[in-house]
């Protein structure tokens, strides 16, 4: 086995992981316990897998340049959502959702990206259609969590002033 097999593993069994992780994580109520247990496992393993991404896209540059960029381009999502918790910036929570969800898309547009044609009923769709597929449905998504977490403050706030 040579050090793309290696790393190609590596890589694989941590993005399993990452996507578990999140989608755990997404699911669980939002506050201490599940939900940041399975968050911080699907940030390390985004770490191991953004840096198996970048290594693994090197050594194959003329094949696999597109997972440099997708890894680079998704990471960031990704270390924007946690940094965005881990400091409580202004208005984190907004930060935290676009980061965190806008990540998982791109490990799943990686997934599709990569093995998309060997999923059955996915393998139907132009290949073209696994690197948009998972935005057009993710972004939605993304706004819909914002909308519900806006209106959750805001009846928050209401509740908190009239007991004032």
């Amino acid at each position: 086995m040579n050090v793309f097999q290696i790393l190609l593993i590596i890589h694989i069994i941590f993005g399993i992981i990452c996507l578990f992780s999140g989608a755990i994580s997404m699911f669980a109520k939002k506050r201490k316990g599940t939900h940041t247990k399975w968050g911080e496992l699907y940030h390390a393993s985004y770490v191991v897998i953004f840096i198996t991404a970048i290594i693994l896209s090197i050594l194959r540059w003329e094949e696999i340049a597109y997972l440099f960029y997708v890894a680079l381009f998704s990471y960031s999502f990704a270390i924007y959502g946690y940094l965005a918790c881990k400091r409580r910036w202004k208005n984190w929570m907004h930060h935290h959702i676009r980061g965190m969800l806008g990540s998982y898309i791109g490990a799943v547009t990686a997934l599709l990206v990569n093995v998309g044609d060997m999923i059955p009923l996915f393998n139907l769709l132009p290949k073209l259609w696994f690197w948009f597929l998972p935005t057009i449905v993710g972004a939605p998504l993304i706004y819909m969590v914002g909308l519900r977490f806006r209106r959750n403050k805001i009846s928050n706030d209401k509740k908190h002033n009239n007991a004032l």
